[in-house]
C-alpha cells in the first residue's frame, strides 16, 4: 500500500482563501522541507472572528492577517501546539486585537529527558508561549455565530490539539493529519504511542473535511486516515524486518527504509524510527540496553 499525498497546493501568499463557509486560510511564507509551502492560519466567522494558529513571528504574515481581519473584532486566538511555526505570532496578534489566547497549555516534552539526552527539537519549541486559558479535552468555546470544540491529539507534540468547528463537519487538524506528508513524531517532543491513539480517535469521529496546518484540505478524511494508520503500521513492520536482517542501529535502518527520501529529512526520519522503537520496546517486541536512544543498539525480543 502506497499512501497517496496531495502536493498540488497554491499558498496564495498575502491573501485570504475561502476553504469552507465562513473560514479563510492565510498561508505564511515560511516554506521548508518540514512546513511545505508554509504554515496555515485560519480565520473563522463573519462578524466577530476567531483565529486558529496565528503562525510564526513574521511581519508580513501579521500584516496580511490584520488586512484580512479588517475592522472586524477578534474575540479568540486558538493555538494547536507550541512549535515555532504555529504559536509565536499569537502575542502580537493579541496586542492588535485584544483577543484571548487559548491552547492546551505551554510547551512540554512528551516525556522527561533521560540522563545525557539532548532534545534535538529544542530550537523549534516556543517555550515563551503561555495561553490565557488552558483548554481541557472536549472544551466548547462559543463565539459570534460559531462554536469550536477542543479535540486533544497528542503525538506530534505533547500539547497538540485539533479544533472542531461544531455542526459543520470541519476539523482543523493542525500537524496531526496533513494531506501533503506524514506528521513528524520525534521523541522526546512527541510520542508514537500517543500519535497512534490520537489517530484512532480522529478516525472514530464523523468529520467530513480536515483543514491542516500545512498544505491543502483533506477531503476524504476517513479513508485517508485509515491509509495513514496502515502506513504507520507498515513502517513499524519495515523496522522489525530491518532488525531481522541484521540492522542494529537507527542510522542503518534509515539508510534502508528512507533510501528514496530527501537526505535533508534523514535526521527527522531517524527520530521517527526512534519513536517507533520506543513503542516497540514498550510493547516487548524489541529490546535494547537501557532506554531506547538515537545511538542505541536494537535487537528483536525473545
Amino acid at each position: 500500500m502506497v499512501l497517496k499525498f496531495d502536493t498540488d497546493f497554491d499558498p496564495s501568499y498575502g491573501q485570504g482563501v475561502t476553504v469552507a463557509p465562513d473560514v479563510l486560510r492565510i498561508t505564511a511564507k515560511n516554506p521548508s522541507p518540514f512546513t511545505f509551502h508554509g504554515t496555515n492560519s485560519y480565520i473563522v466567522g463573519r462578524k466577530t472572528l476567531a483565529v486558529i494558529d496565528p503562525g510564526p513571528e513574521d511581519d508580513a504574515h501579521l500584516k496580511t492577517l490584520l488586512e484580512v481581519i479588517g475592522d472586524r473584532p477578534v474575540s479568540h486566538i486558538f493555538v494547536s501546539h507550541t512549535h515555532r511555526d504555529h504559536s509565536p505570532l499569537a502575542a502580537r496578534l493579541k496586542q492588535h486585537t485584544g483577543a484571548i489566547v487559548l491552547a492546551e497549555g505551554p510547551h512540554r516534552p512528551a516525556r522527561r529527558l533521560r540522563i545525557g539526552e539532548v532534545n534535538p527539537l529544542d530550537a523549534s519549541a516556543d517555550t515563551a508561549f503561555y495561553p490565557d486559558i488552558a483548554l481541557p479535552d472536549d472544551t466548547m468555546v462559543k463565539g459570534d455565530g460559531w462554536a469550536i470544540r477542543t479535540v486533544l491529539t497528542p503525538g506530534h507534540a505533547a500539547n497538540h490539539a485539533a479544533f472542531a468547528l461544531e455542526g459543520t463537519g470541519v476539523l482543523f487538524s493542525a500537524d496531526h493529519v496533513m494531506g501533503w506528508a506524514t506528521s513528524i513524531v520525534a521523541p522526546p517532543d512527541g510520542a508514537m504511542a500517543d500519535y497512534m491513539a490520537s489517530l484512532d480517535r480522529l478516525i472514530e469521529r464523523d468529520d467530513r473535511l480536515l483543514l491542516p496546518g500545512h498544505g491543502g484540505p483533506v477531503t476524504a478524511p476517513h479513508s485517508f486516515m485509515r491509509e495513514l494508520k496502515t502506513h504507520r503500521r507498515m513502517r513499524e513492520q519495515a523496522i522489525l524486518e530491518q532488525i531481522r536482517r541484521g540492522d542494529r542501529t537507527i542510522k542503518d535502518m534509515v539508510k534502508a527504509i528512507y533510501r528514496d527520501t530527501d537526505p535533508r529529512l534523514h535526521g527527522a526520519a531517524g527520530l521517527s524510527v526512534l519513536a517507533h522503537l520506543e513503542d516497540l520496546v514498550a510493547r516487548g517486541l524489541v529490546r535494547t540496553d537501557g532506554d531506547p536512544a538515537i545511538d542505541g543498539i536494537f535487537k528483536l525480543a525473545g
